[in-house]
């Protein structure tokens, strides 16, 4: 498999100093932005240094929830599963995972053009807008749309529709095999054909889709998101998939991938899922986390790499600063952001944190380095309300710049279940102040109940709890090295204290539940 290297649209990736902004736009050519727009187009837009780079979001969390079927029943695009979906964090680590996510700024996922002789059925697609201009979202996903249709139009196997007096047996999980006649009411799927008019031809592949766990449930999902992706030959299925499978993409999760992005049944694995592969592997992203940012953001395969990806890659370096080293960390951290309206998140949180904190640009993007999460979440559900609890404890904006500066996951912690007790904690039973957060902001990242309160009590019952306020810096080192250390004991007996506290903390919130 050749390896896409980024050293082909960043030429100066070993550079200590940085590529200049004209050698960067030398290796991204703006005329490509806007070849296939319509006729009209102001080319004034692709002399600009300026651009519109523009994607999807694949994050459920940030979907509208109240979508219902044409059947009329509600239909949730995703799976049902609490799987977790973001980057793994240490365990150590207390986390709010809600993304505080702005619908109105991230695109719908671009609809390829699938070979299907039903005029009918081609009529029923969403049709983009012809009224935006060059750099619109509209123009972009007409781009990639032109780009690959071609390529899936000629490589997607959908099933012929000649006239049969019998009804077609299902082929084994290869598409081979002998044809014999069946009943519809003998196909295994009721629910299913009592919601859709069920072609039998489409069991091969729903037999073989039920591998990975999906149900009759999951199948009306992907019917009402992408009709088509039922329509795909059993055997051309199984070959994306299990390439899907042979670069890091778990079992458990191709059932989430297909749920949010069942048009990757159709995406060919030579012209389309290589070559995007290969533009992760090019931004400096191991093998190993391949899998997980595919899983996380499946909807990166349904944008042109040309048209879609390098450009935000570009505006990431050119327009926001992040190096060029940090690039693959920071898809890593949040692989979401390769598929993001990343212009309009990155001008409106830059301009906010500008305005309410007094933030200057490098502080700004120091945080999306270490966070890049941060352009996802909501500004007035999200980001404000957590600034303003800081404020509320007695923090001056200086000083909350200095802990999202150094802890930019605060932005991501609940008020109620997180922030707020650890407070109450650091001033009743600490007996600390709040400007020690300014030197240790890793105490508000910390889980109370697994380091903090198990550390702080241990100490006091051992009578090794220094007098007057309590160092945070106590909280920071690993479970060993604070066992022997501070408290001068083994890690057995340290762990088996904290099970205990575990024990009685749950039995008294059984009680109150009572």
């Amino acid at each position: 498999m050749a390896v896409f290297s980024i050293c082909a649209f960043i030429p100066a990736l070993r550079s200590q100093s940085g590529p200049s902004p004209e050698l960067l736009r030398s290796r991204f050519p703006l005329h490509s932005l806007s070849r296939g727009t319509e006729e009209g187009v102001d080319r004034r837009s692709a002399s600009s240094r300026r651009f519109v780079v523009l994607s999807t979001h694949s994050n459920p969390r940030i979907l509208k929830v109240n979508r219902k079927s044409r059947h009329g029943r509600p239909l949730s695009p995703f799976d049902s599963d609490d799987d977790d979906e973001s980057v793994e964090f240490d365990e150590d680590e207390d986390e709010d995972e809600d993304d505080w996510s702005d619908e109105d700024e991230f695109a719908e996922i671009a609809e390829y053009e699938v070979q299907n002789k039903d005029k009918k059925k081609k009529d029923r697609w969403r049709q983009p807008n012809k009224g935006w201009r060059s750099g619109s979202l509209s123009s972009r996903q007409q781009n990639d749309h032109h780009e690959y249709k071609n390529q899936v139009r000629n490589a997607v196997n959908t099933f012929p529709t000649p006239d049969h007096k019998n009804e077609i047996a299902s082929y084994n999980v290869t598409g081979r095999g002998k044809q014999k006649e069946i009943k519809p009411c003998q196909c295994g799927f009721p629910i299913l054909s009592e919601e859709i008019d069920l072609d039998v031809r489409w069991i091969p592949l729903l037999d073989y889709l039920c591998t990975f766990g999906l149900k009759e449930t999951h199948f009306l999902q992907m019917y009402e998101r992408h009709m088509p992706s039922l329509q795909i030959n059993v055997g051309s299925a199984k070959e994306r998939l299990d390439y899907l499978l042979s670069i890091g993409v778990k079992n458990r999760d191709v059932k989430r991938i297909l749920l949010r992005q069942p048009q990757i049944l159709e995406y060919t694995v030579e012209n389309n899922l290589k070559s995007h592969v290969a533009f992760l592997m090019g931004l400096g992203i191991p093998n190993s986390r391949i899998g997980q940012i595919i899983a996380a953001a499946p909807s990166l395969f349904s944008y042109s790499v040309e048209n879609s990806l390098k450009p935000t890659v570009r505006y990431l370096v050119e327009e926001v600063g992040i190096k060029e080293k940090d690039l693959g960390k920071v898809v890593q951290l949040s692989p979401q952001i390769l598929v993001q309206r990343i212009d309009v998140s990155w001008n409106t949180r830059y301009l906010f944190l500008s305005k309410e904190l007094g933030a200057p640009r490098d502080s700004v993007v120091k945080m999306v380095t270490k966070h890049p999460q941060l352009l996802h979440y909501s500004i007035d559900d999200g980001l404000l309300p957590r600034i303003n609890f800081l404020r509320s404890i007695g923090m001056c904006n200086s000083d909350i710049l200095k802990v999202l500066t150094s802890l930019t996951q605060v932005l991501s912690l609940s008020l109620e279940d997180n922030l707020k007790p650890k407070y109450k904690y650091l001033i009743n039973e600490l007996h600390n102040e709040v400007r020690s957060l300014t030197k240790y902001p890793t105490y508000l990242s910390l889980s109370l109940d697994q380091r903090i309160r198990p550390r702080h009590r241990f100490l006091v019952s051992l009578k090794k709890a220094p007098n007057g306020p309590f160092p945070l810096s106590y909280f920071v080192p690993t479970d060993e090295c604070f066992c022997e250390q501070r408290a001068g004991t083994s890690l057995e007996k340290y762990l088996a204290f904290r099970q205990k506290l575990l024990l009685k903390d749950f039995a008294k919130k059984c009680e109150k539940q009572r």
